[in-house]
């Protein structure tokens, strides 16, 4: 579903803050709340150094209020989606047991523009992580806050396949979730075609090759995304800037999969020539 189909239920704020989060119907977002559940994460140790040199290609950050506070400059910020759900980690037992970690209040004092909670369909704690979505709906909606739902699956869905990630995302959906973060996957179409509210894709883990990383973009762009959440598949990059320009080229520009590593190659060199002129080479 478009963004302009979705506005046409919305409340002034509601559209004002959908608005924010998406250019042209169209997003990217920067992800590094990685450190909520898994702690000190590569290329994230300082996350304001980090994502200094990549706000001017995303159109929000998702981020934790522990790291919104005190590691992201508040002049000049992008948008902020806000992660609300936690208290779990990788030593833990169980990822998927997640609850709310953050008061309508907390969102409102810092002023979030969307919130973002996992939901673990297929879990042991399916229930419980779907009523904490239910649950802030309802105290989001009630501010005009809208709510990105992340469909983390469960064990028994760790294959990906698209019949899976559609039943997460119109359950996400029909919960009141505003945007829906779910898994690219093959025949990505049949996610998207089922779901009523824009979803964006996830990055999971590091790719292999940026060419990969690109391709499914693209794949998943075509198949009816409005766009990603990407974090690890940028910053761990070892060439992060043009990395989040070629993936902006896709999603923005609808660069091809050869469009975008072109410019990918070019903003590498231009990159290096800068370098060798600064070291006075």
């Amino acid at each position: 579903m478009s963004t302009d189909e979705e506005g046409d239920a919305m409340d002034w704020g509601m559209k004002n803050r959908m608005a924010q989060l998406f250019r042209n119907g169209r997003c990217l977002f920067l992800p590094i709340d990685h450190g909520y559940f898994q702690g000190p994460t590569s290329c994230l140790e300082r996350p304001g150094e980090t994502i200094a040199p990549l706000l001017p290609w995303c159109e929000a950050l998702f981020v934790t209020r522990g790291v919104l506070r005190h590691c992201v400059d508040p002049e000049g910020s992008k948008p902020v989606i806000l992660r609300v759900s936690g208290g779990t980690s990788v030593i833990g037992k169980d990822l998927a047991n997640e609850g709310l970690t953050t008061s309508i209040e907390e969102i409102l004092r810092l002023n979030a523009t969307a919130v973002g909670v996992s939901i673990f369909v297929g879990s042991d704690y399916e229930k419980e992580s779907l009523m904490n979505l239910a649950d802030l709906v309802n105290d989001c909606e009630d501010f005009g806050i809208p709510v990105m739902a992340v469909t983390a699956v469960g064990k028994e869905l760790e294959q990906r396949e698209a019949r899976y990630l559609a039943l997460s995302t119109r359950i996400a959906a029909e919960l009141g979730a505003r945007v829906v973060k779910t898994y690219w996957c093959r025949n990505f179409d049949k996610v998207t075609e089922c779901c009523p509210v824009p979803v964006v894709m996830a990055g999971g883990p590091k790719c292999d090759t940026e060419m990969e990383v690109m391709a499914f973009v693209h794949d998943g762009m075509k198949r009816g995304a409005v766009g990603v959440n990407l974090g690890r598949n940028i910053w761990q990059c070892p060439h992060p800037v043009p990395m989040i320009r070629a993936l902006a080229a896709i999603i923005h520009e609808k660069a091809s999969v050869k469009q975008a590593h072109d410019l990918f190659q070019a903003a590498k060199a231009d990159a290096a020539k800068g370098r060798k002129r600064r070291a006075g080479g």
